[in-house]
């Protein structure tokens, strides 16, 4: 790992991205639409409270309500039927979506733009209930509402959707547009904003023994997060932190991993992208049995070749990824084991003894408790990247959630040269580099130009929504070479 920059400097800089944050107000008009893929589905939202609904009488609630679908809406927000009724939900987008009711068992099937769907109430008690998309970051762009059940037959009165609402947009033609841009100016004037936690530490091995093996800890655990600003949230991870800590070792090390488990269920850990023995591979009950709470189990390996690999676990991983349960492990130096391009490449010159001032393992997030995230934190709580002009970094895009992200960093472009851990043949520059789950993406960035440059999923939904940017945004502050600290 290239030394860490001292804490004096990176605090100068960060407040000199403060007074220039106005550069991400206007970056911000540099996002492009696009939609979520279809038929990918997170795990379902913290319950809520059901809490005693009104019994007027049937002419309080009809028994049909129609419902419609888009990006990113649930119109009417606020639904109102009587108990045994039902919902006929219309997906009048482009994107696929679905329509769930949260701590239950009742959704739609996920719809493409243009199906239909009846979805029967009959199970749900009177009461009120939240519902969702669930599709990965639809829900905090907006696709969420409200459903109140009442007593009473409600007879054949059908409530029609709204038929003035535009599929095409997420506001309505009376939207505030004053509002919208304080809200926008609010959240970006809060970057970067000071949360609990840091995730991504490097973790030490707690014994290296005579024989040389490194011996490290890692402790499965549930624990309060704070994901942005007054925003926590029930964490599944290692160690108190998200991502979990980082673990390098270098090629040839013998290593032991130590895993307790405090979690209210069994688990195993996965060595994803890192060669093991097959029964070290961490997949219960195939490879090794389940690690039970109170439980403990070494991971033992030799780290034979380099890698930019992760670990998490594949027992019930659906759920523990994207409540927190990842981490990067990291084998060997990336210009030497891994080494760099040089010399013209793509009609630019590299040099061929080029110095790291940082090297960033980034590990990207979308769904769960944890959510749209970079480094387990959501825009503002994003920790920008801090360097000086003409420095090079490396950035490892690591993708631990549902669906994809296209890392895009104003300006500067990122010279790929490795995927997965692996040398490319053939490396090459990209202005956003689009990276699917599992992936890991090693890039090279030449801090050419001073200022604050905006790094973000250029997916309009991960990084803006109408109380403003949040997600997956960071910028990276390039300070003039020379410069005296803010």
């Amino acid at each position: 790992m290239a030394e860490e920059q001292d804490e004096g400097r990176t605090m100068g800089t960060i407040a000199t991205g403060v007074t220039a944050v106005v550069a991400l107000v206007l970056a911000a008009g540099a996002l492009i639409v696009a939609s979520g893929p279809g038929g990918a589905a997170s795990e379902p939202a913290p319950a809520a409270t059901t809490t005693e609904a009104p019994t007027d009488g049937p002419e309080s609630a009809p028994a049909e309500v129609a419902v419609e679908l888009s990006e990113f809406a649930i119109e009417p927000t606020d639904i109102t039927v009587a108990a045994g009724g039902s919902l006929q939900v219309s997906n009048i987008g482009s994107a696929d979506h679905d329509l769930a009711v949260v701590d239950t068992e009742v959704a739609t099937p996920m719809l493409a733009g243009g199906e239909d769907a009846t979805l029967p109430l009959d199970g749900l008690e009177p009461g009120t209930y939240d519902l969702l998309c669930t599709v990965p970051g639809h829900d905090s762009s907006g696709m969420t509402g409200t459903l109140t059940v009442v007593d009473g037959d409600g007879g054949d009165a059908t409530v029609a959707a709204d038929e003035d609402h535009d599929p095409d947009h997420d506001v309505a033609a009376d939207e505030d547009w004053e509002a919208l841009d304080a809200a926008m100016a609010e959240t970006i004037g809060q970057f970067p904003a000071e949360t609990e936690g840091l995730g991504n530490q490097p973790l030490e091995p707690e014994e290296i023994r005579e024989d040389g093996t490194k011996v490290f800890r890692l402790v499965a655990e549930t624990f309060e997060w704070e994901l942005e600003p007054g925003n926590f949230v029930e964490a599944w991870g290692y160690n108190g932190q998200v991502p979990g800590p980082m673990i390098q070792v270098d090629v040839g090390d013998d290593v032991e991993v130590i895993v307790e488990n405090e979690l209210p269920m069994g688990t195993d850990v996965h060595w994803h992208g890192v060669r093991v023995p097959h029964d070290q591979d961490g997949v219960a009950p195939i490879t090794q049995d389940l690690i039970e709470p109170g439980e403990t189990f070494t991971y033992e390996f030799t780290a034979e070749e380099p890698a930019i690999g992760m670990y998490h676990p594949h027992h019930h991983g659906q759920m523990k990824l994207p409540n927190g349960m990842f981490g990067a492990f990291i084998i060997g130096e990336v210009g030497e084991d891994i080494p760099f391009p040089s010399g013209e490449v793509g009609g630019r010159d590299v040099p061929d003894d080029i110095e790291i001032a940082q090297e960033i393992p980034m590990i990207l997030n979308d769904a769960g408790a944890i959510g749209l995230s970079i480094n387990g934190k959501s825009f503002p709580a994003t920790e920008p990247i801090v360097v000086e002009q003409d420095e090079w970094i490396v950035i490892h895009y690591y993708n631990e959630g549902l669906q994809i992200h296209p890392m895009h960093l104003h300006q500067m472009p990122q010279l790929v040269f490795a995927k997965d851990g692996f040398p490319l043949d053939a490396p090459q520059w990209e202005d956003t580099v689009n990276v699917a789950p599992g992936e890991r993406y090693s890039v090279l960035v030449h801090a050419s130009d001073p200022g604050v440059w905006v790094l973000h999923c250029h997916i309009l939904t991960h990084a803006e929504r109408h109380e403003g940017m949040f997600g997956m945004v960071t910028a990276m502050i390039v300070e003039e070479a020379g410069g005296e600290d803010a």
